[in-house]
C-alpha cells in the first residue's frame, strides 16, 4: 500500500495506456480510470472525500469555452465544399493545367489537398474526396500505386498542420495559447511541407518518368479560353473563401470562432452559387459535424476527468520531474517528447494525444522557457505522423475504404485495371512519412519559421513607462516615503467600505 500510495501517478498512467491498447472507447477510457484512481487515492487518503465534486465545474467550464466552437464551424465549412462538388472541381481543373507535365496529377493532388486543407481543415474528407476523384485517373494512366496511394494520403494530412486546422484548434486551446498566433506560427511549416511533397514528386519523376506520366493528349479536354475560363471559375471561389477565414484572423479583424462562422456561410454561399445546395446536403453535413464534434467534446471531457484526479496525486509533479531530469537539458526534453509523441501514435489518434499526451508535456515546456506556439506547432507535424503510420495511419484507412479492391474495367479506356492492396499503401506512405520526421527536424533546427508570429506584436519600451506615485500632502516638504496608500492625515483610504473609527 505504501508502494503504491507513493507512486500512484505512473500506476495510473500506465493503466491508461493498458486500457487503451485493450481497445475500449477513449473517452470512457479516460473517465474510467480517472474515476477508479480517484476512489483509490480516496481510500489510501492522498486526495479528499469531496475531490468528485469539482468535476461539474470543469465539465461546465469546458461547455462554456468559445474558442471550442470553432470545431463544428470549421467542420461543417468543410463537410459543406466537400460534399458539394468543390474538390472535384479543383481536381479537374487542376489536373487538366499540369496534365502535359511528368507526375502532373500528382502535383494537382498536392495543390489541391493544400487548398482544401485551408477551406475544410478536416483530413477524412481531403483524403476520401481525393481518393474517390484522383485515384481512378491516376490508375487509369499508368501511375505507380504506390506513389499515388502515397500522395494522396499525404496530402489529405496537410489539414492538420495548414490552418484552418481543427487539431491547432485543440493544442491552442490545451496549451491556453491564442488560436490566430498558431495559427499564423503553422502557415510556414504547412506550406513547406507542400514544397516538400512537391520536390519528392519532381525527383521521382525526373529517376523514374514511367511511374508518374503525363497526361496524353485525347485526355487533355481543356485547352486555350476555356481552359483559362475554368481556372478562374474553380480557383478564385476558394481563395476568396481561404481570404475570408483566415485573412480576417490573421488581420485581427475576427477570432477564429468568427472566422469559421463567415466560412460556414461562405461555403453555403458557394454551393448555392454552384446550384448544389438542397436539403440532403444540408442535413448530411449537420449530421456529420454534429457526431465529430461530439467525439472531440466526449474526450474533451472524460480528459477532465482523469486530469482532476492526475493532478490531485500530483502526477504534473511526476512528469515534470522525470522530463526534467532527461540528460541534454531542453535538446533532450525536446528528442525525447517527439519520441515519445512518435510512438504513441502509433496507437493513438491527433485528438487522443492533444488531450492525454499535450497537458502534460506543456507544463515542462514552459518550465524550461520554451515558446509554446513553438512547441505546439512541432508536435502538430509529428502528430501529423499518427494518420500515415503503418498499419494504424487513419489516413491510410481513409484511402483504403475507397481504392478499388478487386479488378474493374475502366469506364473511358475499357481496360481492365488492377485493384490497389494494403500493402502498396503502406509502402506508399514511408516516403511521405520520413518528409513529415524530417519537417520536425527543421522547425528544432530553424524556430524562426515558426516564430515569426510574433513579428507584428507590440512590444512595449521599458524605457517609456513612466509610474506616477501620488504622494501624500503638498508642497516641497512632502515625504517621498511616506506611503502612497495612506490618505492625507494617516488614514488608509476606505475603498467603499466604511470607516472604522
Amino acid at each position: 500500500m505504501a508502494f503504491l500510495a507513493e507512486n500512484l501517478a505512473p500506476i495510473m498512467f500506465a493503466a491508461l495506456i493498458i486500457v487503451l491498447l485493450f481497445g475500449y472507447p477513449v473517452a470512457f477510457a479516460l473517465a474510467f480510470v480517472g474515476f477508479v484512481f480517484g476512489f483509490i487515492g480516496i481510500e489510501l487518503g492522498l486526495l479528499p472525500v469531496t475531490l468528485f465534486q469539482a468535476t461539474p465545474d470543469r465539465i461546465f467550464g469546458q461547455m462554456s469555452n468559445e474558442t471550442l466552437l470553432a470545431i463544428p464551424f470549421f467542420t461543417f465549412m468543410g463537410l459543406i465544399l466537400e460534399k458539394s462538388g468543390m474538390a472535384e472541381d479543383l481536381l479537374d481543373t487542376i489536373g487538366q493545367l499540369f496534365g502535359p507535365v511528368r507526375g502532373g496529377i500528382a502535383f494537382a493532388v498536392v495543390f489541391v489537398g493544400a487548398i482544401l486543407a485551408a477551406t475544410t481543415g478536416v483530413v477524412a474528407a481531403s483524403v476520401i474526396s481525393m481518393g474517390l476523384i484522383s485515384l481512378p485517373i491516376m490508375l487509369r494512366y499508368g501511375y505507380d500505386r504506390k506513389i499515388a496511394a502515397g500522395t494522396i494520403a499525404a496530402s489529405g494530412t496537410l489539414a492538420q498542420i495548414i490552418p484552418p486546422s481543427l487539431v491547432l484548434i485543440v493544442l491552442a486551446d490545451q496549451l491556453g495559447r491564442s488560436v490566430g498566433d498558431m495559427y499564423k506560427g503553422a502557415l510556414v511549416p504547412g506550406l513547406m511541407l507542400v514544397t516538400a511533397y512537391t520536390l519528392y514528386i519532381i525527383i521521382t519523376s525526373i529517376i523514374s518518368p514511367t511511374k508518374v506520366p503525363a497526361l496524353p493528349l485525347e485526355a487533355r479536354t481543356l485547352r486555350g479560353t476555356r481552359l483559362l475560363f475554368k481556372v478562374i471559375t474553380s480557383l478564385v471561389p476558394p481563395l476568396v473563401l481561404i481570404f475570408l477565414v483566415l485573412g480576417t484572423i490573421f488581420l485581427g479583424i475576427a477570432t477564429p470562432t468568427e472566422g469559421g462562422a463567415m466560412g460556414a456561410v461562405g461555403a453555403l454561399a458557394l454551393a448555392l452559387a454552384n446550384r448544389r445546395l438542397n436539403f440532403g446536403l444540408i442535413q448530411q453535413s449537420l449530421h456529420a459535424t454534429a457526431k465529430l464534434s461530439s467525439f472531440v467534446l466526449l474526450i474533451l471531457l472524460g480528459a477532465r476527468v482523469f486530469s482532476l484526479t492526475f493532478y490531485g496525486v500530483n502526477g504534473h509533479v511526476w512528469v515534470e520531474h522525470l522530463m526534467t531530469s532527461i540528460p541534454g537539458g531542453e535538446i533532450g526534453f525536446l528528442i525525447v517528447a517527439n519520441l515519445l509523441v512518435f510512438f504513441l501514435a502509433f496507437f493513438l489518434d491527433y485528438f487522443e494525444l492533444a488531450f492525454i499526451i499535450i497537458p502534460l508535456l506543456a507544463p515542462v515546456a514552459d518550465a524550461l522557457g520554451i515558446d509554446l506556439i513553438w512547441f505546439g506547432v512541432m508536435l502538430a507535424v509529428n502528430m501529423q505522423t499518427s494518420f500515415m503510420h503503418p498499419p494504424f495511419g487513419f489516413s491510410l484507412f481513409f484511402l483504403r475504404s475507397v481504392a478499388p479492391t478487386r479488378a474493374y474495367k475502366d469506364r473511358i479506356t475499357g481496360q481492365t485495371i488492377q485493384p490497389v492492396t494494403s500493402t502498396q499503401i503502406y509502402l506508399g506512405a514511408i516516403p511521405y512519412l520520413f518528409i513529415q520526421l524530417a519537417m520536425v527536424i527543421i522547425i528544432i533546427a530553424f524556430p524562426g519559421i515558426v516564430m515569426h508570429y510574433k513579428s507584428g506584436a507590440k512590444v512595449a519600451d521599458p524605457s517609456a513607462v513612466h509610474i506616477n506615485v501620488p504622494m501624500p500632502g503638498a508642497g516641497s516638504d512632502a515625504d517621498p516615503f511616506a506611503n502612497p496608500f495612506l490618505a492625507p492625515g494617516g488614514n488608509a483610504p476606505s475603498f467603499g467600505k466604511p470607516s472604522n473609527p
